[in-house]
């Protein structure tokens, strides 16, 4: 197979013609397929059913304060010490609420809105224009959140090992209106990047203009491994402490997509500072979480290591999913040179970079031949991608087969957008170059 640049006019022209002509066919069988979100699978949801009849009427009974009445705000005891064993902190820096850590980190960022941080001298509300750094291509719901509450947002790329450290040291460090910078530090969305011990140091490091300045740290996939080879990441309140920078930290992690991803646990962590200030104002919103579930939870798991070993029947469903994309892309985009991509190592999705200008047509094709994907920006802040170039794959929620489907569809739309824009353009340099030799 020819590389698509390489082709001529004519070529290109025959070759837009028989990809039409096969995605005509395919449009015609009616597909309903859906890759548009990183929701488990049904397979997965089966893992855990067991969890729903783990627990005895002896069970609840048994821990004191009962756990269906009012208290403990902060979360059961165990359930805290099972989260800071995920996450690397002390069971006291952790708070434990309902099943959404979205929910947790919307919270979070709205106190920052209405009240200010402990160490904050107003509500960032108050501080006229405040800014929030996201790394590009990152996950569309926390741009959302930033939007929603009325912050600009500026983009840094992504690395190889992270978010550029030299764009965020360079404007944390010198614009006091920047406060904050989402992160999604092992697995990144989409790209499934894990930051590397430089940056997780470099983090820690940080010389921020604004006293209040927070990193949120969303550790969504710290048990989401999708390969035999696991990735390993340098834990950043342990950096921070030596730094003397913990209270720059907020931690974010659940089980959404462990257990069940509508009734699981979630939970933040951060520096007793940061607690002290934060359960003060959480407790005039809610008297406590779900502790019922959070017993639940604590009694299917017991500790880490079962969590660790569910997350391996998980990965077991995962994996080949993965390793069917990504097979469909080495075998039909790669040799034509129209696409590249990144193979996690875990997390949920795989991103996928098409020629500059092609991604919105590429989601477009899809649809209309019945296969949903992400909309072409939305890793972006404002859902706008400069190069319409990035589109996040989300292997997990169809069946095996439908996958098998949906990624044909999906690299059948990759070539004819690629071939449409690429005889586009040799069609106007060609006519350039004509109207320069009248010339």
């Amino acid at each position: 197979m020819a590389r698509y640049s390489e082709l001529s006019v004519d070529e290109l022209s025959a070759l837009r013609e028989s990809l039409q002509a096969e995605y005509e066919e395919i449009k015609s069988c009616g597909l309903k397929l859906d890759m548009s979100r990183g929701k488990p699978s049904a397979a997965q949801l089966d893992l855990s059913m067991d969890l729903l009849n783990c627990l005895t009427e002896e069970d609840i009974k048994s821990v004191s304060p009962d756990v269906r009445n009012y208290g403990l705000l902060e979360g059961l005891p165990g359930m805290r010490k099972l989260f800071a064993d995920m996450l690397g902190l002390k069971p006291e820096e952790i708070f434990v609420g309902g099943n959404s850590s979205l929910n947790l980190m919307y919270d979070t960022l709205a106190k920052g809105m209405l009240f200010g941080y402990y160490n904050s001298e107003k509500p960032w509300s108050q501080c006229g224009k405040i800014k929030f750094l996201c790394p590009v291509p990152g996950y569309d719901r926390h741009f959302g959140v930033t939007e929603t509450l009325g912050i600009e947002m500026l983009t840094v790329p992504m690395t190889s090992t992270g978010p550029d450290m030299d764009i965020v040291e360079e404007l944390v460090n010198n614009d006091a209106s920047i406060k904050g910078i989402w992160c999604v530090p092992m697995y990144s969305n989409p790209d499934g990047i894990t930051y590397s011990d430089e940056t997780v140091r470099r983090f820690a490091n940080l010389k921020p203009a604004a006293k209040d300045f927070r990193i949120f740290w969303d550790n969504a996939y710290c048990v989401h491994h999708v390969s035999d080879q696991h990735d390993e990441l340098l834990n950043l309140m342990d950096e921070c402490r030596k730094a003397g920078t913990e209270d720059s930290v907020f931690m974010f992690a659940s089980t959404s997509k462990v257990t069940f991803s509508g009734a699981g646990v979630a939970a933040f962590g951060c520096s007793e500072n940061n607690m002290k200030h934060l359960v003060k104002l959480i407790s005039m919103q809610t008297i406590g979480f779900d502790k019922v579930n959070q017993l639940r939870h604590l009694k299917y798991f017991k500790d880490l290591d079962g969590v660790k070993a569910h997350m391996e029947k998980h990965c077991a469903l995962m994996k080949p999913k993965f390793e069917t994309v990504l097979r469909h892309l080495d075998e039909e985009i790669a040799p034509l040179g129209i696409a590249e991509w990144k193979r996690p190592n875990g997390g949920y999705f795989i991103s996928l970079n098409v020629l500059s200008g092609c991604a919105k047509q590429v989601v477009s094709l899809c649809k209309e031949a019945g296969v949903v994907l992400t909309p072409a920006g939305a890793t972006f802040p404002y859902g706008v991608d400069p190069l319409d170039r990035n589109i996040r794959i989300a292997p997990s929620f169809p069946t095996a087969e439908e996958l098998e489907m949906a990624t044909k569809v999906l690299c059948l739309s990759v070539k004819l957008a690629s071939a449409e824009q690429l005889l586009a353009q040799k069609k106007t340099a060609g006519s350039e170059k004509d109207a320069t030799v009248v010339a």
